[in-house]
């Protein structure tokens, strides 16, 4: 991996993140809550939802749902870690190529129950890893080298070996990396990555193959 650049990434528009949003929610829910104990304080301004039936039809603009979160700087940051966690492969393309720090700018933003907390815990861990990044290497996080990425993500990658001073740094890694995952892998890029082939139309049914007749006794 290479440290971030500059030049604007593709963005995804509303309505693909919402759905992503929506779809990547049931697998993020089973993953390790414990990111939710963290000892954050950022906050944002409260917002209204979509309800219970939000038109997916519908090219939503920015504020349609709610305000996203991110800055230019937090969101440059959270795609050099998406990109740590998930880089590109000879399978797959990295976590930013296919949108994820849009599907967690989403996810932040959110007007719901434990969202908040997800949003106190993620902003607060990109101030923290980037004035980490400072204290070591005299960098932000996004102009670190691939070597010194790793270096300071394998302190807080996890959280029962996270030396004290790094805890809350741990928890939020935790959280980030859930959500990283849980959005990429609920992409077409990242369902191709693990081999997933369901939903996918088969040839028809011709009846049992000639020697599973044969050993039932039916041919």
């Amino acid at each position: 991996m290479t440290p971030s650049d500059s030049s604007p990434r593709p963005r995804l528009d509303r309505r693909t993140a919402i759905k992503w949003m929506l779809t990547a929610a049931a697998s993020i829910a089973i993953m390790d809550r414990a990111a939710a104990a963290g000892t954050a304080t950022a906050t944002t301004k409260a917002a209204v939802g979509y309800g219970t039936d939000p038109e997916l039809n519908k090219n939503y603009k920015p504020g349609d749902f709610w305000a996203l979160t991110f800055t230019a700087g937090q969101r440059r940051t959270a795609t050099a870690l998406c990109d740590v966690i998930i880089p590109a492969d000879a399978k797959s393309p990295a976590a930013s190529a296919v949108g994820v720090p849009d599907f967690i700018d989403e996810w932040i933003s959110a007007p719901y129950p434990g969202h908040d907390k997800d949003r106190a815990l993620i902003l607060d861990g990109l101030v923290w890893i980037d004035a980490e990044s400072q204290k070591r290497f005299g960098n932000d996080f996004a102009d670190l080298i691939a070597s010194q990425q790793r270096a300071l993500c394998d302190d807080i990658c996890y959280v029962p070996k996270a030396k004290p001073e790094f805890k809350t740094a741990a928890l939020f890694f935790n959280k980030f990396r859930d959500l990283t995952s849980g959005g990429f892998y609920t992409t077409p890029e990242g369902m191709k990555d693990l081999g997933y082939v369901g939903n996918v139309p088969i040839a028809t049914y011709e009846g049992p193959t000639p020697a599973a007749l044969k050993h039932l006794g039916l041919a």
